[in-house]
């Protein structure tokens, strides 16, 4: 789907549902034309059968009301119906469209947005779009249902018709700025409520190292500031909101006694008959529904269209084009010149650098995520295709996530699960004390594991994904130095003749590495052993030892 500008995405969204929208503005006009045509059966009944007493026409008049009554009442029921289905389709195609970009965006995806603005877009933004969805049905309708009414009172008084449509325009200068003001502070509050959001999923996120850091106060007393400016905002789209719900409210009861009191006045000097006074009476009441809902659906498509925008805004997040070039036939290369740094296809490469940051964009750059002039061989790999260099290349992030489901489908991820092959991975990354047994239940992002037993089985699953070339960021930050020691000597081994990339400033790590780059401002300042760079860089002997102390 093109995505384009706010108004545009919800245009193409509707265009997308025509079906739906077709439906729900069919069923919301006849329901509305039953609802306009009651005060005319009635009215005939009264001057044609009552006022006449003629029982047979007041009998077939009073017949004609019932078959339309139950008939509205079914329109009714269909109209809810198709608006429901309409509103929960808009909102799930838009988060059809969410969810498939997101995967497409795959890693990349934290890089360009937060979770929590993820998370708002998901819940709230969509359901806002659905409702916007309600111009296009019940909102063609009630416009329909406006013109019918005033055709039939021009029909009966042209005064009372030219009265009934000069209120369009009066709504519309009266409501027309209060939506304007709805729209510029519903997109401040919703741009607090993302901020919002991204807080709450960061703090629960670290809601254990919080409590073992002391510092949950600090950050739930900045949750309160931040839900108190949110309120404030609130309050401040509450405001004109109000008033439209009051225009909504009170501008037809306005109509209704000015026109009655015409017809009254009409009906006293002999113009209009009792019958034509109680339709003209029936029409006006009538029309507060439709008023009512053209007010509200103005503003749900306010509303939408800033719900349309984030959304919009995520969508136009940019995707690795998956197409491209071969990538090169066998293990090849990688160079980073923008870093300096050069990782052989058989050898353990360790990246050392004050600032994490700094190794973890040398990182993303090697495994293609964002932009990167990097190399494969004789090929530069962004122009190689995507499928290609995701299949050949893994990068294992430190934080990554684990999905939930039994330790061996962990550990496998998208592999078919292998007993052997996943204790073998479990041992290599000494994550044996997670469980005893691999139908262990492991929660959504590990919840149920400590933050060292995460960190293993993390590394277990890249262990066993056995790429060409694993680029790993801080495997052992959060294990004790016995277990560390562990997995540098099995993770050495398992790895053996396959290039690995290792970013750390782990001493065990980085004595076990066939080369080590020495990062400063992000590039390469020196290269070699462990411990030939601990004899000639006092830079890199003071980061070691800072980090580790005498164990370095």
């Amino acid at each position: 789907m093109e995505v384009g500008g706010s108004a545009g995405f919800l245009v193409r969204l509707g265009w997308q549902i025509r079906g739906r929208v077709a439906l729900g503005a069919m069923f919301g006009s006849l329901w509305f034309m039953g609802l306009a045509f009651m005060p005319f059966l009635i009215s005939q009944a009264i001057d044609r059968g009552l006022q006449s007493r003629r029982p047979v026409a007041l009998a077939g008049w009073a017949g004609a009301v019932l078959v339309l009554g139950v008939a509205s009442a079914g329109l009714g029921i269909m109209r809810h119906r198709s608006m429901t289905k309409l509103r929960m389709t808009a909102a799930l195609r838009t988060a059809d469209l969410i969810m498939t970009h997101a995967t497409r965006l795959g890693a990349a995806l934290p890089r360009g947005v937060t979770a929590g603005e993820v998370v708002t877009i998901g819940i709230s933004d969509v359901w806002t779009i659905g409702r916007a969805m309600n111009v296009g049905g019940v909102g063609v309708a009630s416009t329909l249902a406006y013109t019918v009414v005033a055709v039939l009172l021009a029909r009966t008084s042209g005064t009372l018709a030219v009265v009934v449509l000069a209120g369009v325009p009066v709504l519309v200068l009266l409501v027309g700025p209060l939506l304007r003001r709805t729209q510029r502070a519903g997109l401040r509050y919703r741009d607090r409520q993302g901020e919002l959001n991204a807080r709450l999923v960061d703090v629960l996120g670290g809601l254990r190292i919080l409590n073992g850091l002391g510092g949950k106060d600090v950050y739930h007393g900045r949750y309160q500031v931040g839900s108190a400016l949110l309120r404030d905002q609130g309050y401040r789209v509450g405001g004109p909101s109000s008033w439209i719900g009051a225009l909504g409210g009170g501008l037809p009861v306005v109509f209704l006694g000015l026109v009655v009191w015409l017809a009254a006045r009409q009906a006293a000097a002999g113009e209009l008959t009792a019958g034509e006074l109680v339709a003209v009476y029936g029409y006006t009441a009538m029309l507060v529904i439709p008023v009512d809902v053209m007010i509200f659906c103005a503003f749900d498509a306010t509303r939408g269209l800033v719900a349309a925008r984030r959304v919009v805004d995520f969508l136009k997040l940019p995707v690795d084009d998956p197409g491209g070039k071969a990538a090169p036939d066998g293990p090849a290369t990688l160079r980073d010149p923008e870093s300096g740094v050069v990782v052989e296809p058989d050898r353990l490469t360790a990246l050392a650098g004050a600032r994490p940051e700094e190794s973890a964009a040398v990182i993303d750059r090697l495994g293609r995520y964002g932009p990167t002039d990097v190399t494969w061989g004789d090929r530069r790999l962004a122009e190689i295709a995507q499928a290609e260099v995701r299949a050949r290349i893994l990068v294992a992030e430190h934080d990554a996530d684990l999905f939930a489901g039994p330790l061996r489908e962990v550990v496998a991820g998208r592999d078919e699960p292998d007993d052997d092959l996943v204790s073998a991975a479990i041992r290599t990354a000494v994550a044996h004390d997670v469980a005893a047994e691999l139908d262990r239940r492991v929660e959504w992002g590990g919840r149920n594991l400590s933050g060292g037993q995460r960190q293993r089985v993390r590394l277990a699953r890249a262990v066993h994904a056995d790429p060409e070339l694993l680029l790993v960021v801080e495997p052992t930050s959060a294990v004790d130095a016995h277990t560390e020691a562990a997995i540098a000597e099995r993770f050495t081994a398992a790895r053996a003749g396959r290039g690995t990339v290792v970013a750390t400033t782990s001493p065990v790590l980085l004595d076990h590495a066939d080369v080590v780059h020495y990062l400063v401002d992000g590039r390469v300042a020196a290269s070699g052993t462990h411990r030939a760079l601990l004899a000639a860089q006092p830079g890199y002997r003071a980061l070691v030892t800072r980090a580790f102390g005498d164990d370095a």
